[in-house]
């Protein structure tokens, strides 16, 4: 297998589209974390993972992109138009990343090296940078184009052994996303190189494992990942949609893709299968054909096919070379090149492979993409005394990490069940007695009289119960000036008679000697 990797491809898309020199460093967002960087940005010290300003302040000249799998995919297409007009068999594995056999390439050029290098240069006739990667294995091959070495025959698996055990999960194609906790835990394991896992016996990582990391030791002994595949799918698994009117424009491709995308995994469905190859055909007007393979590690859901689709055709009709369709397209065709057991995929409670996550992530990313790393952000449970304490707001792509460990005793904390609804203005109530006394809380941390009435604004209620008070407990060991005992502080909740029904508890704060509502209960 030959693969053909585009290094840091999403930097380089996204420089291309903005017109950028190539002295510019560049990088691309996810949830306000770098996804990847362009090499000059590595060079100031820009590594993936780290916060947007964090970035920006290694290298105050750095242009940020958000990531975007649609223009990704529109910018290689040409690239693999490239590959295949001189080499044909081309599949597609992601944007920036493709395979194809190399036994044919190699007789047609003479060797290996000879075929490698014309297909640089054939890539960099687009105006892109390739390397180069061969071996027996396509996971191999990947890894080695990582590299830009050829693996002779049958030393794959010499090849891999001194790697680190993180490149079997380097390449989000050819890995499941739990594949980086596998990595995690053999590196807990003391399994840090790739030769280490490889000397493991089958039956061990069978017994010990996941399906994930019996392909993943397939891989390390440099093997096949899937199992021979014998038979052809089914020629009645083909799905075929005839446009009317004929296709021009991107939209209505993408809907028409979608569209084709459902009905082929209904068929799918009711044959068992799931598809792992996928071939992608589209006819125009003018008797033109297009078609194209994309590969997956993981078997297709309706969204990845219609994500590729929708990527395909986009790719064809915004080319602006003489290999662009000259007429609408009218007849948009999806074949299964390869199929497997439809037990290979998991699918959720509703049918779908987390459909309603992906969607809601979907959105969540373009909401931050149009309004800024910092407009989306995510409740994460921490520890505290009061309900704003105990949620930590993180920014949609940061890790999940609470600023307080929740776990831990917090006196004072208040009882379950939290608050309904958090008012973070806090607007201030009087706590009376029956006769108009305001009602204060002791030294002690016990109300100073019984409360009988809540005025808020030009409204009173009377009082049925409360619950409390809670002291809140900080710093009252301290004898230090710059940390000071706080103020004395507490929560008491507050039951009252003919509020409306949504909201008949108050959750009351007392500090500095006034009453606010931090609650209201459901």
């Amino acid at each position: 297998m030959l693969a053909l990797w585009c290094p840091d491809w999403p930097a380089v898309a996204a420089a291309a589209l903005a017109g950028l020199p190539r002295t510019r460093p560049v990088a691309v967002l996810f949830g306000n974390r770098v996804l990847t960087c362009s090499a000059l940005a590595r060079g100031e010290g820009v590594r993936r993972g780290l916060r947007r300003r964090e970035a920006q302040a290694r290298c105050p000249d750095l242009f940020l992109a958000q990531a975007d799998p649609d223009r990704d995919a529109r910018l290689f297409e040409p690239v693999v138009a490239a590959v295949s007009a001189t080499v044909p068999g081309v599949e597609v594995l992601r944007p920036g990343l493709l395979v194809l056999g190399a036994r044919g390439a190699t007789r047609f050029f003479g060797s290996e090296e000879e075929a490698a290098e014309r297909l640089v240069d054939a890539v960099a006739g687009a105006g892109v940078e390739a390397q180069i990667g061969i071996a027996d294995e396509l996971s191999t091959a990947v890894i080695a184009a990582r590299r830009a070495v050829i693996v002779p025959t049958g030393m794959g698996a010499r090849f891999l052994a001194p790697l680190p055990v993180g490149e079997l999960a380097a390449e989000p194609s050819l890995a499941a996303p739990a594949r980086a906790d596998l990595v995690d835990l053999l590196h807990r394991l003391g399994l840090r190189r790739v030769g280490d896992f490889a000397a493991l016996s089958s039956s061990t990582v069978a017994s010990r494992f996941g399906a994930d990391a019996v392909r993943a030791h397939r891989c390390a002994r440099a093997e096949s990942e899937r199992a021979p595949f014998a038979r052809q799918p089914p020629p009645d698994l083909m799905v075929e949609y005839r446009c009317e009117p004929p296709i021009e424009r991107v939209d209505a491709a993408a809907f028409a893709g979608r569209l084709l995308a459902t009905r082929l995994h209904t068929v799918l469905a009711d044959a068992g299968l799931a598809c792992t190859r996928l071939s992608i055909t589209a006819e125009t007007a003018a008797e033109e054909g297009f078609s194209r393979i994309w590969r997956c590690a993981e078997p297709l859901t309706p969204d990845g096919t219609a994500d590729r689709v929708r990527w395909q055709l986009d790719g064809w009709l915004t080319r602006r070379d003489d290999m662009r369709p000259t007429a609408p397209i009218t007849v948009l065709r999806l074949e299964p090149v390869e199929v497997v057991t439809a037990g290979a995929l998991q699918l959720g409670l509703w049918g779908e492979v987390g459909e309603r996550d992906e969607r809601a992530r979907r959105a969540l990313v373009r909401v931050q993409g149009l309004l800024g790393g910092e407009a989306v952000q995510l409740g994460v449970l921490s520890g505290g005394r009061g309900p704003v304490e105990r949620i930590t707001m993180v920014t949609l792509g940061d890790e999940l990490a609470p600023t307080a460990e929740a776990a831990q005793p917090w006196p004072g904390r208040l009882p379950a069940p939290a608050p309904a609804v958090i008012l973070q203005n806090l607007p201030l109530v009087r706590l009376e007695t029956a006769d108009g006394t305001p009602v204060t809380i002791t030294d002690r941390a016990m109300f100073d009289a019984d409360p009988a009435i809540v005025h808020w604004g030009s409204r009173q209620w009377r009082l049925i119960g409360w619950a409390g008070p809670w002291p809140v407990d900080e710093h009252w060991w301290s004898s230090d000036a710059d940390e000071a005992p706080a103020e004395l502080t507490a929560r008491v909740q507050v039951q009252l008679d003919g509020a409306p029904a949504d909201n008949p508890v108050l959750l009351l704060v007392y500090r500095n000697e006034t009453w606010c509502v931090e609650g209201l209960y459901g």
